[in-house]
């Protein structure tokens, strides 16, 4: 790549110049591509040139844990660096220091992304709700036919050249195994190729030295909480950082397994992010409970990274225990710039190869490879806003970098981490912010509380926190299981395959569930089907309603309730006998993956056409915006109109006369359901309304043929909502 190039990037010249040479060539990938990953409680994107940036404009995208739930959203942004000593570039000019940034804004200048692919185990089945496919918006996921032999259920390859002629592989392994999809395995391996740019052609032939490449990570932890707080941590400014593993070179050869306790994992290279405190807010923030409404704890997540792997070196590839170099943590804003990668920059690439090797920038205040949370404050009080320590409003990254290695042409180093999110589980957070919001409200209510280990306490910050920090435990829980899958050569237990077709349909006295079977009906040690069914929201608790043998393909919901919205997915189960060990992950049987089959329309039940006009209802009558747990729980602002026509037209009014919603009834049913919001997309206020029906269309009863209605009839109903 021409240094007057990188010199002028910022003109509008060069950057003509550069779309057009882009636009010519072919073995490259766009900028701005993605793949997603959604079979498990971990859901994310993947981007072409070989980092991850959440911001989509609107919000910050990305790790979303639990992925039943929405706004769980942990990602902010991995700034990733790659750095080099003495290189010789492909004009001849030499290079003390040279180091570039892998993101977006290097793309065609020192970074070109060549290869993002996601392949799968099987096919994405299809599921049909009430004649629509909702999982046709997925099916593009991954590219070309399923490869029954993969190992993970998902792999994406992303492959980048760098204008220092080393060649970065990058392989993403997903899991939808209900002990194994929490996380996501991530290799890397690191290629002296020689080639610098998209072109097939080797520019560079020598050794390269020196070679260091690294991250700084920063963790929102999450969306949902932040909103739930000063809305600032969306970018991760109150994220405190701790790390394990400063006894890892001895302890490195000891095996792990399910049994091994959590207290006895420490020893793993590891560091993880969570929600602090915030200055602007008086109460204790931790968990980020919801003080407006329940108080549910909205942000419970530890989010991090383990570290798998590391190549001693090009000729041995036993694992080395004393890398990373860096492991530990950074101020979220403040790293080595390498401006346009100029000639003038080489000081400033030397504190970048410096940074990557363990030197905090520009201070040793602004980072350290300690446990911060630890040194820095008590773990359980954490009153002060981590962002204080730095003074760097964008919050705290977990900082990991590695090398520095000799890597001669043709040689490579490969090194393997595991990203997880984990945390309190929803039923949890509900329980546990309920109890505390009801003491926060009443300063007399001293419990007493009782704290994960049984004991009890009449504090109720203590009472949350210590729940809260529980769910550290399962993220290191979570990182073991990922090494030893990775350690055992991605040898997991895996479950029977989903169905391939499951089809959910709304009935007059039932919801009707068929599905074609499974791949693996075939296999000794199939069981059955489970199906399991949600309530009111698709982002709920779910319950197991049915356990069918093998071969059966048909399940009536019969316990359904007039007027509410259900959300099911199927699961096929084995009988266990493949997952007895306990090495790896508890055993027992193993299920398919719910978010294969997963519904996100709902279902209802739908009772034949009222016969009457006479027998219309408004349900509830009146609405009243605190009665919320006694209406339709988890649908705020549902109004249902029952026994109404087959076919018809529901014109609301205000009381005087005005026009703010028309509801086109004609699915034949007798039930419809408004969501109290205008044609204007304005929730409604209080006061009197009144619903003018009409009938569109003549019926006549399905089973007798007798006329019922005649277009054109009409009723009114009036109702009231209080606010």
């Amino acid at each position: 790549m021409n240094k007057k190039r990188f010199e002028h990037v910022r003109t509008l010249s060069s950057v003509m110049i550069i779309l057009l040479l882009t636009a010519l060539l072919s073995a490259q990938v766009g900028d701005s591509e993605r793949r997603y990953v959604r079979i498990g409680d971990l859901q994310s994107h993947f981007s072409s040139f070989g980092a991850e940036r959440a911001w989509n404009n609107i919000w910050y995208e990305g790790l979303q844990w639990p992925a039943d739930y929405p706004y769980t959203d942990n990602a902010v942004i991995q700034r990733a660096w790659l750095a080099a000593r003495d290189f010789t570039d492909e004009e001849g000019y030499k290079w003390d220091y040279w180091g570039t940034g892998i993101n977006k804004a290097y793309v065609n200048f020192s970074i070109f992304p060549m290869v993002l692919t996601q392949t799968t185990k099987f096919a994405l089945p299809t599921v049909i709700v009430d004649g629509n496919n909702i999982s046709a918006p997925f099916a593009s996921d991954a590219d070309g036919e399923p490869i029954p032999d993969q190992i993970a259920d998902r792999i994406i390859t992303n492959t980048i050249n760098t204008s220092l002629g080393l060649t970065i592989t990058r392989r993403i392994y997903a899991f939808s195994q209900q002990y194994h999809n929490d996380y996501f395995i991530k290799e890397y391996i690191l290629t002296n190729t020689g080639n610098v740019d998209y072109d097939p052609a080797i520019e560079l032939t020598d050794t390269l030295r020196g070679v260091r490449i690294g991250w700084g990570i920063r963790y929102a932890v999450s969306r949902d909480g932040a909103a739930r707080s000063d809305n600032q941590q969306s970018w991760g400014k109150h994220s405190w950082v701790t790390l394990r593993g400063e006894t890892y070179p001895q302890r490195y050869t000891e095996t792990i397994t399910e049994a091994t306790p959590i207290s006895d994992l420490d020893w793993l290279r590891c560091a993880w992010s969570w929600c602090g405190q915030s200055e602007l807010r008086s109460y204790d923030m931790i968990g980020c409970p919801d003080i407006s409404r329940y108080g549910r704890l909205a942000g419970p997540q530890f989010a991090g990274n383990i570290i798998i792997h590391v190549d001693q070196s090009t000729t041995n590839p036993n694992d080395d225990p004393y890398q990373p170099v860096t492991l530990g943590w950074h101020a979220g804003d403040t790293y080595p710039g390498v401006g346009d990668l100029n000639h003038s920059d080489m000081p400033n690439m030397q504190k970048l190869w410096e940074f990557l090797g363990g030197t905090p920038y520009p201070t040793a205040k602004m980072g350290g490879m300690n446990r911060m949370d630890e040194v820095l404050t008590s773990i359980i009080d954490m009153s002060q806003d981590p962002y204080k320590i730095t003074a760097d409003e964008g919050g705290t990254n977990q900082w990991i970098g590695y090398g520095p290695w000799d890597i001669p042409p043709g040689d490579s180093i490969k090194f393997v981490e595991a990203e997880a999110v984990n945390g309190l589980s929803r039923t949890l957070c509900e329980t546990i912010g309920r109890r505390w919001l009801q003491a926060y409200r009443d300063p007399s209510d001293k419990g007493p509380f009782t704290l994960p280990d049984g004991s009890l306490t009449d504090n109720k910050d203590l009472f949350k926190n210590s729940w809260v920090y529980s769910g550290a435990d399962s993220v290191l829980l979570t990182f073991s299981r990922a090494k030893r899958n990775y350690d055992s050569g991605l040898a997991i237990p895996h479950p029977p395959q989903p169905p391939t077709l499951f089809t959910v349909s709304s009935g007059g006295d039932r919801i009707t569930m068929t599905w074609e079977p499974s791949p693996s009906e075939s296999d000794a040690d199939f069981a059955g089907y489970k199906i399991f069914r949600g309530f009111s929201r698709v982002d709920t608790v779910y319950e197991e309603i049915a356990d069918l043998p093998k071969g059966t393909l048909r399940y009536d919901d019969m316990t359904p309730k007039r007027g509410f919205s259900y959300y099911y997915y199927i699961s096929a189960y084995n009988d266990g006998s493949n997952n007895t060990s306990g090495a790896l992950n508890p055993p027992g049987p193993l299920l398919s993956g719910k978010y294969y089959t997963r519904t996100t329309e709902p279902a209802y039940l739908r009772r034949k056409a009222g016969i009457s006009l006479a027998d219309i209802r408004v349900v509830p009558n009146p609405y009243n915006v605190r009665a919320e747990n006694i209406q339709y729980r988890g649908e705020p602002d549902k109004i249902m109109f029952l026994n109404i026509p087959a076919y018809c037209d529901i014109k609301i009014f205000t009381e005087r006369g005005d026009l703010i919603a028309v509801l086109e009834h004609r699915n034949g049913s007798g039930d419809e359901a408004w969501n109290s919001i205008s044609s204007s997309r304005q929730v409604v206020v209080s006061g009197l309304y009144i619903a003018y029906i009409e009938v569109t269309q003549d019926y006549n009863d399905p089973e007798t043929g007798e006329p019922l209605y005649k277009k054109g009839e009409n009723t009114y109903r009036k109702f009231v909502i209080i606010r």
